[in-house]
């Protein structure tokens, strides 16, 4: 099998020799391979594209140069496979580009034909053309962006209820096939319907063979096929490599379009200022995912997606409402489960914070056994954090983003911004004028600026996080902790440490450094008073204070910050409850 990446790539032609092509798509399980060959930060597409060719034995290659990590993939692979063609791909598609792209086909047929010893037939060639199944004509969620894993877009398109179609740069292929038999054409550069003999200059196809019987030996000039083929391909919704993206539109401005879930690939450049126009300029839902191509990617985007979802007013479970005069809401999450129980008209009555530990459901559990309020009492329990699809004792599971939504709103209804910072992560949720989530942003794949990061500088300043909170609000000299990273900045703090500065300038180095980080999420949803504070990291005046200053408000923090997610969970599960009582 011949492996292609790119929407590009002249499958076609190469099956107009009898060759059996196919996309490499895959995930990675890791990059110990391509890391032999390779630098840490290379596009992680390309590594895992190494692991790939690696792992399945491909020995036939075709690459396009769509950018400098492909070209780097066939400087290290071509002396590694039987085979390995890179093909210079044009910036643009006018005539110019189409000849010098049909040269580039002429030049990979040839090389092939002299490999594999194969030779070409027109009704193969033609035949390889499938078409596409693309439907926009009814309601759809676009995936754009960079190439996304096979595996991580099935999971995508099961957790997603409605039509997804992929715009990504492997695989919006679209062109129509020549006609069954060859005739002279005059519909213009870019919509022949068969390769035009007169108007191509000839001598190219001389060195080709062609199979018995095959029509192309008789009646179709190569490098004229070849020039057609090549505006079939140029003519393809561009990707972000073309000098002319103008076509992209057809995209966002479809009618039918409901929603863009924008994917874009670890240490890739192209796509990331894309992103950025198509937020400030289309009116539907959007929301940004990065992934590194390997399966440790695919369980990290479930909040985000389902949190996009949800604010979509899609994806929500129904929620069946058992007997019971009080309803629950656990928050699970990566270092404490929650546990928020309501009364009828909604107020707090009974909490427990507990320790996650290494079960999801064996932590919930114990907080629901810490209660003082019997679990046979609770009519509805519904599940959000990290860990809320592995309570299997929960009547449903919902998002902390929504969740978070509710109990802030219920707390203190005119919140527009939420901040909460969490034990792994920390999420910034903008709320629209009925409290509803208009837009929000996640740091889920880095310590840096959560919970974990201040336990972890806590034990290197041999304090704990009460301690921390107090040593902040007392600092005298103004010290900077310059490195976003967790192990980075413990060695800053180390050598702080080292140069007798005080414990309490350097935990205000620390909360400088979190409220930093934290503010950058503020700023991608365009952040808006009032804000409100949550999590565990409201506990800390410090970072409240340091993040205070830089949006230039006070700052509301719940009484008890840790169990709003669980109060909004705990909400839904009334709101169920009041539901089935209007229902009977």
């Amino acid at each position: 099998m011949i492996g292609f990446t790119c929407k590009y790539a002249p499958a076609e032609l190469l099956a107009g020799f009898g060759a059996e092509t196919g996309l490499l798509n895959l995930e990675a399980e890791n990059f110990d391979y391509a890391q032999d060959l390779t630098h840490m930060n290379m596009c992680s597409h390309i590594k895992a594209l190494l692991e790939e060719v690696h792992r399945e034995g491909i020995r036939e290659l075709l690459l396009v140069d769509c950018c400098d990590s492909m070209r780097r993939a066939a400087d290290i692979l071509k002396d590694k496979l039987d085979f390995c063609f890179l093909l210079d791909l044009p910036h643009n598609d006018d005539a110019c580009a189409r000849r010098h792209f049909a040269e580039e086909l002429m030049r990979l047929a040839q090389e092939y034909q002299t490999y594999s010893g194969k030779t070409f037939d027109y009704g193969r060639f033609r035949g390889a053309f499938t078409g596409t199944d693309r439907d926009v004509s009814r309601d759809f969620i676009a995936v754009m962006g960079a190439r996304m894993g096979t595996r991580q877009f099935e999971n995508l398109s099961k957790a997603v209820p409605m039509r997804l179609e992929d715009f990504t740069c492997n695989s919006s292929r679209s062109m129509s096939p020549p006609p069954a038999a060859p005739a002279d054409t005059t519909d213009g550069a870019h919509t022949k319907s068969a390769p035009d003999r007169a108007a191509a200059p000839g001598g190219q196809d001389a060195d080709l063979r062609y199979a018995e019987g095959s029509a192309a030996g008789a009646d179709v000039n190569m490098d004229s096929l070849m020039e057609w083929y090549a505006g079939e391909l140029l003519a393809q919704i561009p990707c972000m490599r073309m000098a002319d993206i103008k076509r992209r539109r057809e995209i966002t401005e479809s009618p039918n379009l409901r929603g863009i879930i924008y994917h874009t690939v670890k240490f890739c450049d192209y796509y990331g200022f894309e992103y950025e126009m198509i937020r400030r300029s289309v009116s539907v839902p959007v929301i940004k995912i990065e992934t590194d191509f390997t399966m440790q990617s695919l369980g990290q985007l479930s909040t985000r997606i389902g949190g996009f979802l949800e604010s979509m007013g899609i994806g929500k479970e129904a929620i069946v409402a058992g007997e019971g005069r009080y309803y629950a809401g656990i928050d699970s999450g990566s270092t404490t489960t929650n546990v928020a129980v309501l009364d009828r008209q909604g107020k707090l009555v009974d909490y427990a914070i507990v320790r996650t530990g290494a079960k999801a459901q064996r932590g919930a559990q114990k907080a629901l056994d810490a209660l003082q309020i019997p679990a046979e009492e609770i009519a509805v329990i519904v599940a959000t954090g990290y860990g809320r699809q592995n309570i299997d004792f929960a009547d449903a599971c919902i998002t902390e983003i929504t969740c978070h939504a509710k109990g802030a709103w219920h707390l203190a209804p005119g919140i527009r911004t939420i901040i909460d910072i969490g034990g792994q992560d920390s999420k910034v949720i903008l709320l629209d004028d009925s409290g509803n989530v208009a837009n929000f942003a996640m740091n889920d794949k880095c310590a840096a600026g959560t919970g974990r990061f201040l336990e972890n500088m806590a034990k290197v300043l041999e304090t704990d996080l009460d301690g921390m909170s107090r040593a902040g609000l007392s600092w005298e000299e103004d010290l900077t902790i310059s490195s976003m990273c967790t192990v980075f900045a413990e060695s800053e703090v180390v050598s702080l440490i080292a140069d007798n500065k005080a414990v309490s300038d350097i935990v205000h180095g620390l909360n400088k450094s979190v409220a930093s980080k934290t503010m950058n999420l503020v700023n991608r949803v365009k952040g808006r008073g009032r804000y409100m504070m949550t999590g565990g990291g409201a506990r800390n005046r410090g970072v409240v204070g340091c993040l205070e200053a830089l949006v230039g408000e006070k700052i509301s923090v719940p009484e008890i910050p840790d169990l709003c997610g669980a109060i909004g969970a705990a909400l839904f599960a009334l709101e169920a409850a009041e539901q089935k009582g209007r229902d009977s």
